[in-house]
């Protein structure tokens, strides 16, 4: 594969990396402090935003390893060991972190359906389960891609050993 085709895959890594790592460490920060404020033994709302906080930054750790091992697959690519047992590991790696990915917003989607019956906005409900059918399709799709590496990597030794 060309060089710059991986270079503006890389590029695009760095740029979807870029946000995340925005919100956890501005946005969710804030949001957090602003919820210790408002901490009270009569509302509950604080605690559930203090929860959805907590499954937003710990779903950043798997992201931020899927990244990574894109990263290597695109290395791999470049030094043509596409066809490796590195590749497979890292497919299987990004399939784990999309379902735990998939698995920390379905536990926070009864945290999210609360907030969004207090503030009268059913969109955030859906932005909860896109979010999870969304790394649960990342997760497949990895698991597919997996399997077949699996598959050209069996079938390339046996071809080596025939010949």
């Amino acid at each position: 594969m060309k060089k710059g085709t991986t270079v503006l895959l890389k590029l695009a890594l760095v740029v979807i990396a870029l946000p995340v790592a925005g919100l956890c460490l501005y946005a969710l920060p804030l949001l957090a402090m602003e919820a210790f404020t408002h901490m009270n033994g009569e509302n509950i709302l604080p605690f559930i935003m203090l929860g959805l906080v907590t499954a937003a930054l710990l779903s950043a750790i798997p992201y931020y390893i899927a990244l990574f091992q894109a990263y290597k697959l695109l290395r791999l690519i470049e030094t043509n060991g596409a066809f490796s047992a590195a590749s497979v590991a890292a497919l299987k790696k990004i399939k784990r972190s999309g379902l735990w990915i998939s698995f920390l917003y379905t536990l926070a989607l009864p945290l999210i359906f609360v907030v969004a019956q207090w503030d009268d906005a059913p969109g955030l409900v859906l932005i909860g389960m896109v979010i999870v059918g969304a790394s649960l399709v990342v997760s497949v799709f990895a698991a597919v891609l997996e399997a077949l590496l699996q598959e050209a990597i069996t079938y390339k030794t046996e071809n080596e050993l025939t010949i």
